[in-house]
């Protein structure tokens, strides 16, 4: 039998509101867990909640997500032979950077350079401060706030890893359509950010969404969004195809992080819900 919640969790107007909007997408229940780690997740979850209460619990659990991340950083050296052997998944570096240069022109050059911008160290900020700001004042809540500022850390905390642990260089300037930049190659920031921010928005905004194809039309986006970032990588010449690679595959799997520490969160808020007798039950 599952432990009661403490007789002081009371649920608050936001918290029911989230459970009754967000725990469905489509017949999906995010509360409910099909393996046994995720019950043993989700039952560690509650009991941390009871002491810090749900948000801080959230925090807390993205928090070790951070530092699962930070290892996921570590790991990609073990791929290091790959990047770098002409054998391995790296031979398609010089064949895939020869084609883009031998599509490039002036004006999809100039197109590209603007549209990358948009996922670099201004513009995704920006992103992500307005997609705070647009949602959390929607839903008077602090879980969207939570949640896109912390893809944001974690994903700063792994390109900054990975590129001062492997030190990578990026593909000759020759190659490159300027202005060059000069910070090391694996991964690519750009794509890991944009892979997280567009996907931590995009997972927000799917939860609330009751129209299957508003849901389609969001999710596409957001691939879209992220898959034609990292092409814009390689096409400039700033980064080798594995460096793109590797800013989706970390990226993708930080997203899967905070998308299970939200869906911990809604377990732990479902329950405090069904608790509470003035409460309606979602």
């Amino acid at each position: 039998m599952e432990p009661l919640e403490h007789e002081n969790a009371k649920a608050t107007p936001a918290a029911i509101e989230e459970v009754q909007d967000e725990r469905f997408v489509g017949h999906v229940d995010l509360t409910h867990w099909y393996t046994p780690l995720g019950r043993v997740l989700a039952l560690g979850t509650r009991r941390i909640s009871r002491w810090l209460g749900p948000h801080l619990a959230l925090i807390l659990i993205l928090i070790v997500g951070m530092g699962i991340s930070f290892l996921l950083s570590v790991a990609a050296t073990g791929i290091y032979d790959a990047v770098t052997e002409k054998d391995g998944v790296a031979g398609f570096d010089p064949p895939i950077l020869a084609f883009m240069m031998s599509n490039r022109s002036p004006g999809l050059n100039a197109f590209a350079i603007g549209y990358t911008n948009v996922a670099g160290p201004i513009g995704m900020p920006i992103i992500a401060v307005v997609a705070i700001l647009v949602l959390s004042i929607k839903r008077r809540a602090w879980t969207p706030a939570i949640l896109i500022a912390a893809a944001g850390v974690g994903s700063l905390l792994m390109t900054v890893a990975g590129k001062n642990l492997i030190d990578r260089v990026r593909p000759p300037q020759v190659d490159a359509v300027p202005p060059y930049e000069l910070s090391p190659s694996f991964p690519s920031g750009h794509t890991l950010n944009a892979l997280v921010i567009a996907g931590i928005v995009a997972y927000l905004l799917v939860i609330r969404q009751r129209s299957v194809p508003a849901r389609v039309i969001t999710i596409v986006i957001a691939v879209v969004f992220a898959f034609t970032i990292g092409v814009s990588r390689a096409y400039l010449g700033y980064h080798w195809f594995t460096d793109v690679l590797a800013g989706w595959a970390l990226g993708g799997a930080w997203l899967a992080l905070i998308i299970t520490a939200h869906r911990l969160y809604l377990t732990t808020q479902r329950r405090i819900v069904q608790s509470t007798p003035s409460a309606p039950l979602p």
